[in-house]
């Protein structure tokens, strides 16, 4: 499941963008270019989902600041901006440390210390995306009343991470979920899904009724039984996806109150 870094070039002239998309394209990674113009730029990001985004700190037309903030309340921390300068400018230097996920360069720059810097800020970034999903995801599943101490409860920790990261993989657990996390564990997909099915069992017969059913709702019968594998994993994705998206966006409002101030 590796995959490129992308990366979106907010320039494409024959002088800049494009020899800077073909060296990046060189070092290995996904890079396009899209011309300076907010609608454009606004589109690129939406339809082609990039992790990096290099843009100047002068744009036409556009306050490069204001832009970031607006992605930021649609998309979250990604993707993460690195904006960059011909001369080094305290004002923008305040701003980008003030907003998430940005980073910022002096032009020009060798492309192998840029390549490096992506790699390494994507790198952290997605540490930090999984830091913070697997606090929630452990959270959530303790209160549910899953014991630490058995092996279905990694197995499904490990399972809902990976689906909030690869939703596809629940469209077939059996095939391509239990597989991949078996490789995790050096087991088999037979023994993840056992093990996961025990651990919910158990947390259903020591966990508490109104708050299985403030998690599931309507969704799952508590009065019939447990819910399956596929609808344990399926539902709790769902619910974790919104408190996240609900973490990020107090975390746009703080960013956004702090660049108001200054």
């Amino acid at each position: 499941m590796n995959q490129k870094i992308r990366v979106l070039v907010c320039d494409d002239s024959a002088d800049y963008g494009i020899p800077i998309a073909n060296t990046l394209q060189n070092y290995g990674f996904y890079a396009i270019t899209r011309e300076k113009n907010q609608g454009i730029l606004f589109r690129a990001i939406t339809e082609n989902n990039p992790d990096v985004v290099m843009i100047d700190n002068v744009m036409p037309d556009m306050d490069v600041f204001r832009f970031i903030q607006y992605i930021r309340t649609i998309r979250g921390n990604s993707p993460i901006f690195i904006i960059t300068s011909e001369k080094k400018i305290p004002f923008v230097e305040r701003q980008v440390s003030k907003i998430s996920a940005t980073c910022y360069m002096l032009r020009p720059f060798n492309v192998s210390v840029l390549s490096e810097k992506i790699v390494n800020l994507v790198s952290a970034n997605k540490q930090r995306q999984s830091d913070h999903l697997e606090i929630f995801v452990t959270d959530m599943i303790h209160q549910l009343g899953v014991p630490a101490h058995i092996k279905g409860y990694y197995y499904l920790r490990t399972s809902i991470v990976l689906s909030i990261d690869y939703p596809e993989l629940l469209e077939n657990m059996t095939k391509r979920l239990y597989p991949e996390v078996a490789k995790k564990f050096n087991t088999t997909a037979s023994c993840v899904e056992r093990a996961i099915r025990n651990a919910i069992g158990i947390a259903w017969q020591r966990g508490n009724l109104d708050l299985q059913d403030s998690f599931f709702g309507y969704t799952v019968n508590i009065q019939k039984g447990k819910p399956t594998n596929s609808e344990f994993i399926a539902l709790l994705v769902d619910k974790l996806q919104l408190q996240m998206k609900f973490v990020q966006l107090e975390q746009i409002h703080s960013d956004s109150e702090n660049y108001k101030a200054n």
